[in-house]
């Protein structure tokens, strides 16, 4: 089926009390995954695309590539911009066939962010294409952008309520105390701020750096409003691991097809494993109903 607006998939997520898994590919094959895995358990899916991989791969390659897996799958997939922060490419998106786009103004101030996100807003809702903004600072590295302890800072409730009142967001994307990237420590994720937050704007919470989170955390974060979770380090490793296990274990076996088959089942089962967690499975129906 043609890809779908994130807008409405979160709006059911959050209504339900589940949330989307969204996971950053690296190629064709992890994209197929992606939906391959989505479709086995009637699930709703976010292919979330970062700059690096845009750079790298083109915008036409892979819109192309998305289009064509998801145009013989019946299960909802949103293709999204993730962390986008050069306009130029964040408007190509929206006009070669993202459903979906963040504009992640994050590192400016409040007025800026806010004029910034805006100006996304206006542009992606002419094309029907979904919008995620971000308040605050997340800790870690995501796409090549570092954000130190000192740099990071949880989002402001106050800022977030005026934000998501002046915007019309599919996902709000809150500093909260998760970070991008595998944890060195015990995550402190502030669930008062969470559920504040959620109570505020009313608008679904996008989870960033989900990889490493506890399932009691996880669960409890989706119990506060989080209705998008995002695994990005979590497949960076399962990718590179699947491939060097495959050849240590076998290491006579040149034959390229039968690794890049051990590869694509160990991220579909990746991939399974993420949905079922979050609530995800026999979901997709919902979410047809409130796109059709």
């Amino acid at each position: 089926m043609p890809l779908v607006n994130l807008k409405p998939v979160l709006a059911e997520a959050k209504s339900k009390g589940y949330a989307v898994a969204a996971f950053n590919p690296l190629d064709y094959a992890s994209m197929k995954a992606m939906v391959a895995a989505a479709e086995e358990l009637n699930a709703p899916v976010i292919i979330q695309t970062s700059a690096k991989t845009i750079n790298y791969y083109g915008h036409r390659a892979l819109v192309e590539w998305m289009r064509e897996i998801a145009a013989d799958s019946p299960i909802p997939a949103v293709l999204h911009l993730d962390h986008g922060k050069d306009f130029d490419m964040i408007r190509k998106c929206i006009e070669m066939g993202w459903t979906s786009v963040m504009i992640d103004a994050s590192d400016h101030p409040f007025e800026k962010n806010l004029e910034l996100s805006r100006k996304v807003v206006d542009l992606a809702t002419a094309a029907n294409v979904g919008v995620e903004a971000e308040i605050g600072q997340i800790l870690g590295v995501e796409d090549d952008m570092v954000v130190t302890e000192e740099e990071s800072h949880l989002t402001d409730p106050n800022e977030a309520e005026k934000f998501c009142r002046e915007l019309d967001l599919s996902a709000f994307a809150a500093a909260i105390g998760t970070a991008h990237g595998y944890y060195k420590g015990e995550p402190k994720v502030a669930f008062e701020l969470i559920e504040e937050i959620n109570r505020r704007t009313n608008t679904p919470m996008a989870l960033h750096g989900g990889t490493g989170l506890s399932d009691e955390v996880i669960q409890r974060c989706i119990k506060l409003g989080c209705a998008k979770i995002n695994i990005s380090t979590n497949l960076k490793h399962v990718f590179i691991d699947s491939f060097v296990n495959y050849h240590r274990e076998k290491p006579s076996d040149y034959e390229p097809l039968r690794v890049l088959g051990a590869q694509f089942q160990a991220m579909k089962d990746l991939f399974k494993s993420k949905i079922e967690q979050f609530g995800g499975a026999n979901r997709a129906g919902d979410v047809l109903s409130k796109v059709a």
